[in-house]
């Protein structure tokens, strides 16, 4: 890393310190990013303290895992900065989760669960992530435990590990989510819209809680998810006997996301451009309601989903064959290009879990509390944004030096270029 990033590092962090008090904890905190940040292929504390050694593991130990004090303040202290750096009306807020795999089972959260990195199911901790992203550049917000069954049914294995009364409760990763983007907007955090994968996408009560909040959203969804033709009519069908009808019914039958797209026009459609040349896909798109209203019987179809929000149903199909299939409340007037551009801005999340895994050592904590578990993630998330905010910064000085370049050269030579 060039030039003196551990006074810059110093520096950047004195609004966090405000929040620690305690002199002990002010050393601490630095000392415990620089290791997440410096040289070393791990991570966890007892290898960073032999690093460092003006710093005991005691210390350092005692800091993440049991000492008292409170990750609030830090928490506000990283969203102004993550939305200073990319935040507004263009960024996204992007929600999905991540896996660390763990041996064992004393682990806080730990369970065999699905781990989207690993492709399966794993014995591993599963974190909700939610990233602030604007154009290529992801800061993480947060990142929150999800404990599966077999843990919020043991309130023995609950205590040991810490978990918190308020949250000893079965809660799915959806509503988790929904809980931090309503901590996000009570800090006044800018974005402009939501974006999740199917994982999130198919809860109808995720996207009609977002709805609700009057945010947009874009999300995966699986290919059978049911909806309806925008057009659709809710009537009162005749009955040929006994009672009439008192409840109306759609005029149509709600059909499969896949085949709702078979008679639309696909086109090929560029987002943005990659390192390797433009980025595309073919892309159809349709306006339909989605089938995700109250349940109602429906003559001889039984109980079917009524029509709810109108939406965009974008389908993607890529060039290796695979088919993927969307869900936005995006204005009907948002061309195909945009509608593409949106869906696709969620791998950049992707990115920021690689990175915080493989730089900065998210998986490598070692601790088996929810305190010490959720401190490492808040320490690495301020390390990330630090890098981000330094990234950021260096990106200007060089856009600033190249103009400087250019307008002093005479008039008539040709303009230079990096």
């Amino acid at each position: 890393m060039e030039g003196d990033w551990q006074g810059d590092l110093e520096r950047w962090l004195e609004p966090y310190l405000q929040g620690l008090g305690n002199k002990t904890r002010r050393r601490m905190c630095p000392a415990y990013i620089a290791g997440l940040i410096g040289p070393g292929d791990r991570k966890s504390i007892q290898p960073m303290a032999a690093r460092v050694s003006e710093v005991s593991y005691d210390r350092l130990h005692h800091f993440i895992g049991v000492g008292i004090w409170d990750s609030a303040p830090l928490e506000a202290t990283l969203w102004r900065q993550a939305d200073e750096l990319v935040g507004g009306d263009k960024a996204w807020l992007i929600i999905d989760d991540t896996a660390l795999p763990k041996k064992g089972k004393a682990s806080v959260g730990v369970a065999p669960q699905y781990a989207t990195a690993l492709g399966k199911n794993a014995n591993c901790q599963t974190l909700v992530s939610v990233t602030l992203a604007s154009g290529e550049v992801p800061v993480m917000l947060s990142l929150r435990l999800f404990l599966p069954e077999s843990w919020t049914s043991d309130a023995v294995r609950m205590a040991k590990a810490g978990v918190p009364d308020l949250l000893q409760t079965y809660r799915t990763k959806p509503e988790i989510a929904i809980e931090e983007i309503d901590r996000f907007i009570a800090a006044g955090a800018r974005f402009g819209c939501v974006l999740a994968d199917a994982g999130y996408g198919l809860s109808a009560s995720f996207r009609q809680a977002l709805s609700a909040r009057d945010l947009c959203w874009a999300f995966g969804i699986p290919r059978h998810q049911k909806v309806y033709p925008a057009d659709v009519q809710l009537i009162f069908p005749v009955a040929n006997r006994g009672r009439p009808r008192v409840r109306h019914v759609p005029d149509v039958k709600s059909r499969a996301a896949h085949a709702m797209l078979e008679d639309v026009k696909w086109r090929q459609v560029s987002w943005r451009r990659g390192t390797k040349g433009r980025l595309s896909a073919r892309f159809a798109a349709v306006r339909v309601r989605i089938a995700d209203g109250a349940p109602q019987r429906i003559g001889a179809a039984g109980a079917q989903h009524m029509p709810g929000e109108e939406a965009w149903l974008v389908g993607e199909h890529r060039s290796t064959g695979e088919r993927k299939y969307y869900l936005s409340n995006l204005p009907a007037d948002t061309s195909m290009r945009d509608l593409a551009g949106v869906i696709k801005a969620r791998w950049i999340c992707e990115q920021a879990h690689q990175q915080l895994k493989g730089e900065l050592g998210l998986d490598h904590f070692e601790g088996r509390s929810w305190t010490g578990l959720h401190r490492h993630c808040l320490m690495t998330m301020m390390a990330y944004a630090f890098l981000q905010a330094r990234r950021l910064a260096q990106a200007g000085r060089k856009k600033k030096s190249l103009w400087a370049t250019t307008s002093a050269q005479p008039a008539g030579s040709p303009p230079s270029h990096p």
